[in-house]
């Protein structure tokens, strides 16, 4: 880790999408057409990592819908 770390190469876990993708992802989110597990399915992630996209956009919490 010590060498790594001096040689610049010391990284943690790589994300899941790409900053392009999370855009997209929260777009359509906001267009209420699809679900979290619609989503997950489609950008291949879980659904804890579409909350957390969307949660960082400042997007209120996901309600069920009905």
């Amino acid at each position: 880790m010590k060498v790594a770390k001096a040689k610049g190469r010391l990284r943690g876990k790589q994300p899941k999408l790409r900053p392009a993708q999370e855009v997209h992802l929260v777009e359509l989110w906001r267009g209420g057409k699809h679900t979290s597990t619609d989503l997950a399915d489609l950008f291949n992630v879980g659904r804890s990592t579409v909350y957390r996209a969307v949660q960082r956009t400042g997007e209120p919490k996901a309600t069920r819908r009905p």
